[in-house]
């Protein structure tokens, strides 16, 4: 499997952008307050842009690593026998815990927010909000991954499925879609929804930190970052940071600007 990685990646991204995109026509949950167009076109190209930049900077990335970690015992599961499938499973939980707690760093620390708020400053949320973040966040992130392999010694297959699930729940939870009441009580029990991870693109600072996670929604419940629903509701809530409104920040230059601009204002609506 591992060997057609950039094959099965590019397959899930391109059916999940396909299938959610197609869902957000059909059904969609919110009326967009921008140019769809534009907005695809500008996030789409940020997406390809941080493939190359992340291939060109990095010559072996994290499933690369965790290939040779095994192979030189690196880290605390290649120094033990663990039985291959529930450490298989449990990498995956691990990983995504970890991914919940570095989110909740670029929030607390000023100069980590202000490379992650050009993530947030998209007005709509759609399938392609889940995949638009700022390269040098990409890298920062992969530089983490990277670490955490090694120390924990994470499976190959392990980082594999762990990124296509996180790619493919990120695309799927930010997406503009209506999931029926019911079906998405019981689903946020087990995985972020859609309408669950909204609250945390909320311009309200108290939403915005909250609803954390990507994938597994048990840490925002353990950790009391949880949310419900926003105090606006759906309909009616400000998606976006408030200093970013303008529609220049759509595009593809001034999203890469965004971590360098007015860093002394408050980043949140009060």
């Amino acid at each position: 499997m591992l060997e057609y990685e950039p094959h099965i990646r590019g397959f899930v991204f391109l059916a999940v952008l396909f299938l959610v995109g197609l869902w957000e026509i059909i059904f969609p949950r919110r009326p967009l307050v921008s140019s769809k167009t534009v907005r695809w076109v500008n996030n789409l190209s940020l997406v390809f842009l941080n493939s190359i930049i992340l291939r060109a900077v990095f010559p072996i990335m994290a499933v690369g690593l965790a290939v040779l970690a095994e192979e030189k015992d690196w880290g605390l599961g290649n120094a033990f026998d663990l039985p291959r499938l529930p450490w298989l499973v449990f990498s995956i939980i691990l990983l995504d815990f970890l991914i919940y707690l570095q989110h909740v760093i670029f929030h607390k620390l000023g100069l980590l927010w202000r490379l992650h708020r050009m993530h947030h400053i998209d007005p709509d949320l759609d399938v392609t909000s889940g995949s638009r973040f700022h390269p040098v966040e990409i890298a920062l992130s992969m530089l983490i991954k990277m670490g955490i392999v090694i120390l924990f010694g994470i499976p190959a297959l392990a980082v594999f499925l762990f990124e296509v699930i996180l790619n493919a729940s990120a695309m799927f939870n930010h997406g503009n879609i209506y999931v029926p009441f019911g079906l998405d009580r019981v689903a946020r029990l087990i995985i972020v929804t859609p309408d669950m991870h909204r609250v945390h693109h909320s311009a309200l600072r108290e939403e915005t930190d909250s609803n954390f996670g990507f994938f597994l929604s048990w840490w925002d419940r353990l950790f009391g970052t949880y949310q419900a629903q926003p105090k606006l509701g759906h309909d009616k809530m400000t998606i976006g940071v408030g200093l970013f409104l303008d529609s220049k920040y759509l595009k593809l230059n001034w999203l890469l600007a965004v971590p360098f601009l007015k860093p002394d204002e408050s980043p949140y609506q009060k």
